[in-house]
Parts: C-alpha cells; structure tokens; sequence
C-alpha cells in the first residue's frame, strides 16, 4: 500500500494503466483495492484517516510490472504522456524502464 493525494485520480491512472475498468463513483477515501485477479493485490491510500500524514512520493521504485513486449509498453507509457524518468536499460534478454505516476512516485515496467 502506498499513499496518494487525490484517490479518485489515482483509481482512475492506475486502472487505464492496467486496463481494469473501474467507477469512480465506488471509490471512496481512504483506500481502494485496485481488482487484480493474481496473487498479488494493489491498495491505494490517501491517508484522510491519518491527520499526521505527510506525503511524499517516493523516489526509488516502490513495485514493477512485468511485459512481454518492452517497446510495446513504453510506446503505451509515451503515447499516454506519462513521465518516463529512465529510459529502457537493456542487459542481455532483461530490459526495464522506469517512470512515475500523477503524485510522483516511481514505479518500474520490465520484461518477463
């Protein structure tokens, strides 16, 4: 779980990004689980409940996500103006790159 200034906002980027559909008339502060059918889930936090809660995005990755097709999800990254702040490294078959969400915080997209 990690934290976000505008929940509504964040629901929505998260969920194109990840192609899951979502209304936003469901989400409510001050977490949403993000619906991912894997092991693994995604809870978003603005932390309305936590009056000394001071936010800072994070500057080091905080997950990743793992592609087939590299290029083909830093073409959607670009073509959806999302800010890339390292562009792909390649090291032998593994290659990544990384980029941020609307508050800042670095997430990284790599091959599987």
């Amino acid at each position: 779980m990690f934290s976000f200034k505008d929940l509504k906002k964040s629901v929505g980027w998260y969920c194109k990004l990840l192609g899951i559909p979502h209304n936003s008339d469901s989400v409510e502060s001050p977490v949403y689980n993000i619906p991912i059918t894997y092991e693994t889930g995604l809870t978003l936090d603005d932390h309305t409940l936590d009056p000394d809660f001071r936010f800072e995005p994070s500057n080091n990755v905080l997950f990743n996500f793992y592609v087939k097709d590299i290029d083909e999800a830093y073409k959607f990254i670009k073509g959806n103006n999302i800010r890339i702040v390292k562009e792909i490294e390649r090291i032998g078959d593994f290659a990544y790159f990384n980029f941020q969400d609307p508050d800042g915080n670095v997430l990284m997209i790599c091959n599987s």
